[in-house]
């Protein structure tokens, strides 16, 4: 049996939706619902419902999903072993993460771990912390980056603490707070805000800091992007928050007056607890623990 029609069907179900697999397998739908259609010929079985929402799986794909799960997790660890074998000189790393981590955390990292071993393929995912922990769950993932707290679905997730990331506050060019270094969470009633989207963690974080402080958020834009969030700041759209990481200098951006309201977050490195990480994996997470200057 062939090992694209499985990772299809794996998709399919993960994803409740050919399209959204097909874009999660980078593949065209046409592509998958071909790859499909021939497990289910092999089979001799019909493995989804078809219906107004998306796939359903029948009874049928209900039980062989567990079969199918198992079989790729034994070839991904002989993979594996074989990475090892070979001593880094082929094989593959997929790492995910937010848009702070993607973008300014793990690009030196990945310098350095491509110069030592060239021969290893990278493979980068930008994601919320949610779907970064359903992709290192699904074996789409070796390593995520998420913030904290993040469920480890029963115990499935192995979770190391990383950095310590404090958000710092940017507003427009000749903002009444652009000449200061510090700011009173009362002085952002009313403030137009350009936040990142609802539902992400780094917005939990905001929101909650917001809340203890009984400021209610004017938000006038929410956006994904760090750069974007930035730009719109430039333009006078309004303040925003973003990472320390994100700025220029270690003393760019305000931070609050009072030390003890500090907006932190903290992020973690993620990955399956009951597999052991590749030698790509081990090599990189050897990076990741260096101290940080």
């Amino acid at each position: 049996m062939e090992l694209a029609p499985l990772k299809a069907f794996l998709a399919i179900a993960r994803e409740g939706h050919l399209t959204r697999a097909a874009r999660a397998l980078h593949l065209s739908q046409p592509a998958v619902s071909a790859q499909l259609a021939r497990l289910e010929d092999d089979l001799g079985a019909s493995l989804f419902h078809r219906t107004a929402k998306g796939m359903a799986l029948t009874e049928a794909g209900e039980l062989f999903r567990g079969y199918a799960e198992q079989a790729l997790l034994f070839l991904d660890d002989g993979r594996e072993a074989l990475d090892a074998l070979r001593g880094l000189e082929a094989g593959q790393l997929a790492v995910g993460g937010g848009a702070t981590a993607t973008t300014y955390l793990l690009p030196p990292l990945l310098r350095r771990f491509h110069e030592a071993h060239p021969a290893i393929r990278l493979y980068v995912r930008e994601q919320g912390s949610a779907a970064i922990v359903d992709g290192v769950l699904a074996g789409d993932l070796d390593l995520g980056v998420v913030t904290l707290p993040v469920d480890t679905r029963g115990g499935r997730l192995h979770v190391e603490s990383w950095v310590q990331d404090d958000m710092r506050l940017v507003v427009p060019p000749g903002h009444r707070l652009s000449r200061r270094r510090r700011f009173r969470w009362v002085e952002l009633a009313d403030e137009p805000l350009v936040l990142f989207e609802g539902g992400t963690a780094v917005r939990r974080v905001i929101d909650a800091a917001l809340a203890d402080a009984g400021v209610e958020a004017q938000i006038v834009m929410e956006l994904r992007s760090i750069e974007s969030i930035k730009q719109m700041v430039a333009q006078g759209i309004g303040s925003a928050f973003v990472s320390r990481y994100a700025l220029p200098g270690p003393r760019a951006g305000l931070v609050p007056m009072d030390g003890a309201d500090q907006l932190v977050r903290e992020l973690a490195i993620i990955r399956r607890a009951d597999r052991r990480p590749s030698a790509a994996s081990r090599a990189f997470l050897s990076l990741i623990r260096e101290p940080r200057d």
